[in-house]
């Protein structure tokens, strides 16, 4: 008999933390004997997202410039690619974070496709508890209507829903949030985790991979509201290079994402998610934006040096002309004069309509 290797597929809205559970999810199997591939998915190359899971020397394949959905194809294809280059025992997958109605346009189709290649975990939606607990009240958490229905969606069609970054609430708190999602998505099952302190991993491990089956449930959804959704946000990938002597690379991207926090507040802008890693070398300092200010944070160094990569993503509410404007002109107070920048990449741009490859209308056994 021929061993099967295990698909995880972990969804989620932009900012959810799925990236970081990702890397830290990979290091625990890994530690436990496990080979293990890892499928980023955005639409359009220079992710930041693949930058920090090539750190853990697995095997990473990136599905661009189009979600997992709409290049079902291109998604087979890495799969095959991952397991034949790392003979893998489990993969993961990250979709595009405003992708929604999962389980009927890749769950199901992968059900039928690769049946004989592969065992399906549940369908796991990871949740911000902030954003989370805001959608529960009935609000929009900082999104454009159509997003928050986008948002709304992933939940309802989940098998398991994640609640992500839980160092930062208090116990009664989180208990409270989990009693709420019970309520609202009963056939969901409802876990916590904390990819910072590592609390809740081993238990959403040990539940994906003894629950039989994934994708059991076919949403309705208004593919209208859902390209709104997706299209009422710009999307910037960015690659440059960046040259100066002995810069202090921690201080001087700090600056640049605070510059940037300034003007989306400044503007009043809703934010999905505005990533940037800077690599030199080995090392690397990774900035989030998840939200508000107060979500702005960053680890890791990249330290005083002449040169550095940096990756740019940003997904926010403005059209992609916008966003353009808005990062080239915190770039420029960026690197002044003592700083030489050369782009590698840029592009800019809003999502088109989504056109899924397959969509199931019914549940596969």
């Amino acid at each position: 008999m021929i061993d099967k290797t295990r698909l995880i597929v972990v969804g989620g809205f932009l900012g959810a933390g799925k990236t970081t559970l990702l890397y830290e999810t990979t290091k625990f199997l890994m530690n436990q004997g496990k080979k293990v591939g890892l499928i980023t998915n955005d639409q359009a190359s220079e992710l930041v997202d693949t930058a920090i899971l090539l750190q853990t020397n697995v095997k990473v394949a990136e599905v661009s410039g189009s979600c997992f959905c709409c290049n079902f194809n291109g998604f087979i294809n890495s799969i095959k690619q991952v397991n034949t280059d790392s003979n893998a025992d489990i993969i993961i997958a990250e979709p595009v974070g405003s992708c929604t109605d999962l389980s009927a346009t890749i769950i199901q189709p992968l059900k039928t496709n690769l049946k004989q290649e592969l065992i399906i975990s549940p369908l796991t939606v990871l949740a911000d508890p902030f954003k989370l607990k805001s959608i529960l009240n009935g609000e929009n958490a900082g999104l454009h209507p159509s997003s928050a229905y986008i948002y709304q969606k992933q939940l309802e069609e989940s098998d398991i829903i994640l609640i992500t970054k839980t160092d930062l609430l208090k116990q009664k708190d989180l208990e409270s949030l989990k009693e709420k999602v019970k309520l609202l998505y009963p056939s969901s099952d409802v876990l916590a985790v904390s990819s910072k302190t590592g609390d809740g991993i081993d238990n959403w491990l040990k539940l994906i991979q003894t629950k039989i089956k994934s994708g059991q449930k076919i949403i309705q959804v208004d593919y209208d509201t859902y390209a709104e959704g997706e299209a009422v946000l710009g999307w910037l990938n960015a690659s440059v290079t960046l040259d100066g002597k002995k810069i202090d690379w921690d201080e001087t991207a700090k600056t640049f994402m605070q510059d940037l926090n300034n003007k989306i507040e400044e503007q009043n802008i809703s934010v999905g998610h505005l990533k940037i890693i800077l690599e030199n070398g080995s090392n690397q300092l990774i900035g989030n934006l998840t939200g508000t200010s107060e979500t702005l944070s960053f680890r890791g160094e990249a330290g005083i040096s002449d040169n550095v990569q940096m990756i740019i993503n940003a997904r926010i509410g403005v059209t992609p002309e916008k966003l353009d404007k808005i990062v080239k002109e915190s770039l420029e107070k960026f690197i002044a004069d003592k700083i030489r920048m050369k782009i590698n990449a840029w592009k800019c741009l809003s999502p088109g309509y989504p056109n899924p490859t397959y969509r199931f209308t019914k549940i596969v056994d």
